[in-house]
C-alpha cells in the first residue's frame, strides 16, 4: 500500500506513524514544502521516501494535512492526479469551505472529508506520537459523496487507529466546533497576550503561574500559520461564539462590581456541570 501524507507534522506524522504500526506492506511518501521537514521526517523514520504531485499516481491514501487555506488551494490538484482507486483524506478543522471547494470536481467521490479532534500545542515531524487517536472522535462530513469502497478503505484505517466515527453535515460541524475547539484557542491566545503585557510591569507573575495557568494557556503555543486561516474560514461562528462569551465575561465583571458573591457561586456551581458533558457520567452518579 502506498500512502502519501501532505504535509509532515503533529496530524499528519502521527497517522502514519500508526499505519506504519499496523500496516507490514505499507510505504510512506511525504511531501512537504518545507524540505527540512521531509529530512526529518525521513531521519524520524516517519516516511520512507520524499516525493511531490506529480509522484500521487501511485497512491493507494493520500493523507492532506496542511493549512486550510492551503487546502482548499492544493485539495482540486491533489484530486485531478490520484488514480480512481486512491482515497484522499483531509483533516481540516473547518469543512465547509473545502467540501464547496471540490463539490463539482470531477473525483469528488475519491475525497472524504474528516477531522480527527486530537492534537497537541506542538507542530512539526517530531511531534508526532503513536496512538494519538486511540480512543479520539473522527468526525466525517458528506460520507455518502464519497465511493462506498474508497469509504471502507478510509475506515479501517480509522478503525484500526482506535478511532470513533461521527457523521455531520459540514455546516453543523463548522458551528459546533468554534464553540469547542476554535474558541478555546482564541481565549488562550488572549489570556497569554493579557499576561505577556502584565508581565512588562510585573515581573514576578510568571514565578506565580502555576498549574492552572499553564493548562489554560498551553493552546497559545499552537502554531498561527494553522490557526489564522481556520479563523477566516470559520468566521461568522467565531464571532457568534465570541459575543456569547463576551456577554459571560461582562455579566462575571458586573456580579464583581456588584458585590454579587452569591451569584458567582451560582454560576460556577452551574458551570460544574460541565464534568457530566466531558466524562459522561452524573455527577450525583460517581
Amino acid at each position: 500500500m502506498n500512502v502519501f501524507v501532505i504535509g509532515i507534522g503533529l496530524i499528519g506524522g502521527s497517522m502514519v506513524k500508526d499505519i506504519k504500526e499496523f500496516s507490514s506492506d505499507v510505504t510512506i511518501y511525504g511531501v512537504d514544502i518545507n524540505d527540512a521537514h521531509l529530512e526529518e521526517a525521513l531521519s524520524l523514520n516517519i516516511i520512507d521516501e520524499k516525493a511531490t504531485f506529480k509522484d500521487l499516481a501511485i497512491a493507494d491514501v493520500v493523507i492532506v494535512t496542511i493549512p486550510v487555506d492551503v487546502m482548499v488551494v492544493e485539495l482540486p490538484k491533489i484530486l485531478d492526479v490520484v488514480s480512481d482507486n486512491a482515497v484522499v483524506i483531509d483533516a481540516g478543522s473547518t469543512k465547509s469551505l473545502i467540501c464547496k471547494t471540490v463539490e463539482n470536481h470531477p473525483k469528488r467521490r475519491n475525497f472524504l472529508a474528516c477531522h480527527p479532534i486530537a492534537g497537541t500545542e506542538f507542530s512539526g515531524p517530531s511531534a508526532a506520537i503513536k496512538g494519538l487517536y486511540n480512543g479520539k472522535t473522527n468526525i466525517i462530513c458528506e460520507v455518502e459523496k464519497t465511493a462506498f469502497k474508497l469509504q471502507e478503505k478510509a475506515l479501517a484505517l480509522f478503525q484500526q487507529m482506535g478511532m470513533r466515527i461521527r457523521y455531520m453535515n459540514p455546516e453543523a460541524h463548522d458551528k459546533h466546533i468554534a464553540y469547542v475547539s476554535h474558541l478555546s484557542h482564541i481565549s488562550s491566545f488572549m489570556l497569554g497576550k493579557t499576561v505577556i503585557n502584565k508581565e512588562k510591569n510585573e515581573r514576578d507573575i510568571f514565578d506565580m503561574a502555576g498549574s492552572g495557568f499553564e493548562s489554560t494557556v498551553r493552546l497559545a503555543k499552537s502554531s498561527p500559520a494553522m490557526w489564522a486561516p481556520i479563523f477566516k474560514h470559520n468566521k461568522q461562528n467565531v464571532i457568534e461564539t465570541l459575543e456569547e462569551y463576551i456577554s459571560n465575561l461582562d455579566a462575571f465583571k458586573q456580579m464583581l462590581l456588584e458585590d454579587d458573591y452569591e451569584g458567582i457561586y451560582r454560576e460556577m456551581n452551574n458551570t460544574n456541570r460541565i464534568k457530566e458533558i466531558l466524562t459522561g457520567i452524573p455527577l450525583n452518579k460517581k
